[in-house]
């Protein structure tokens, strides 16, 4: 008789936080965004979850003209932090733009798109990151660089 193997359960990934490279890049990114007035800010630590990349910024705004004008500040900003943007997607469109920092993956939103993909959702189990400010439409979680500068 031939025992057959039972499948074993992956390993679940260790909880490595975001490497300090990647929380200053995103930082700048926020920053950008805020400089543009976005609407919502919000960065979630993937290191945990996502081989590929250590951070998201997740920023929204209330047109495609707004949303053009945060994704040439952000790529202007971390370019000065010392990254390149290694791949630009939707930019045509305007609606949703990824911006791929390698160490970092920036996903501008128009509000609508934003509310529909809901990428917090996706990721809620992703530890959400300090980057130091905040959009329009949000408050400062208290304890935050953001609340802090108030």
């Amino acid at each position: 008789m031939r025992r057959t193997r039972l499948p074993t359960r992956p390993s679940p990934r260790r909880a490595v936080p975001a490497s300090d490279r990647a929380t200053t890049l995103a930082r700048a990114a926020a920053q950008a965004a805020a400089d543009k007035i976005a609407a919502t800010i919000v960065g979630l630590d993937v290191s945990g979850q996502l081989p590929l990349s250590d951070a998201f910024v997740i920023i929204s705004a209330s047109n495609e003209r707004q949303v053009a004008a945060i994704v040439d500040e952000i790529e202007e900003q971390v370019r000065l932090a010392g990254a390149k943007v290694l791949r630009r997607e939707g930019a045509r469109e305007g609606r949703w733009v990824l911006l791929d920092f390698g160490d970092i993956v920036v996903h501008v939103f128009h509000e609508d798109e934003r509310n529909f993909y809901d990428l917090e959702r996706l990721w809620r189990d992703c530890p959400q990151l300090d980057l130091g400010v905040v959009g329009t439409e949000q408050t400062p979680a208290a304890g935050s660089a953001a609340a802090d500068a108030r």
